[in-house]
């Protein structure tokens, strides 16, 4: 059976997150991608990004959690999608002007490149999912290949994530939880940080990963998923 298939078929068959993840490095890292970005998507947003369902990589060359507003701020090139109904390549390079990104035909030369797939459905476009790396494979059938790869990764994510979300189950730590409730109660990061006892980055990098766990992009839409899922109190 071909690779692909076989890829495809174990995603379409993951029972979680972690599963759908394997299988698209298995195929992707190889191609010199170690970089990935999946999310639900929405027009009519400012941010675009609905929903986060996978991060991972170090996009930004900073080592920081990728959260949706930094990812669409720092890569603008992810609005592009609103413009075409086709995956394409992108380019960023980095000069003593500060960065730029480009739409190409394909990856060359020095920098960070990435396929984003944007992925349609009844409603028009409903996420995408990047691809990215420093040294990628820019063949037609790569393209091919991981836009296939992408789709059947959004779509079996979205599944999952629907799914947990109607169970009401959430993954948050104990300082998390606190956290957030602060951020109910109203409370600046700043007096979060003071009141815990904690650095003002440590309480963003709380926020961050919550919203990462709870793949919403905003952390007011984590305090609304927390409240429905009975972590903290309305």
């Amino acid at each position: 059976m071909d690779p692909i298939v076989d890829t495809v078929i174990a995603i379409e068959t993951s029972d979680d997150l972690p599963s759908i993840q394997q299988a698209v490095r298995a195929v992707s890292q190889p191609l010199g991608y170690d970089r990935f970005f999946l999310f639900s998507a929405s027009p009519a947003r400012d941010e675009l990004v609905e929903k986060i369902y996978w991060a991972e990589g170090d996009w930004f060359g900073d080592g920081e959690t990728v959260d949706a507003q930094t990812y669409v701020r720092r890569c603008p090139v992810t609005r592009h999608v609103l413009e075409t109904d086709e995956p394409f390549f992108w380019t960023k390079t980095v000069s003593a002007r500060g960065e730029k990104y480009r739409v190409v035909k394909g990856p060359r030369g020095a920098g960070i490149h990435g396929l984003q797939v944007p992925i349609f459905g009844r409603a028009g476009l409903e996420g995408a999912m990047s691809f990215g790396g420093t040294h990628i494979d820019g063949a037609v059938r790569t393209r091919l290949m991981l836009t296939i790869v992408g789709a059947a990764a959004f779509r079996s994510a979205r599944r999952l994530i629907e799914a947990r979300e109607q169970k009401g189950t959430v993954n948050l730590s104990a300082r998390e939880k606190e956290v957030l409730r602060w951020i109910a109660a109203g409370r600046r990061q700043a007096d979060i940080a003071a009141t815990l006892g904690l650095s003002e980055r440590t309480v963003e990098n709380h926020l961050r990963r919550i919203r990462l766990r709870l793949a919403v992009a905003t952390t007011a839409q984590a305090v609304k998923v927390a409240i429905q899922a009975g972590e903290i109190e309305g």
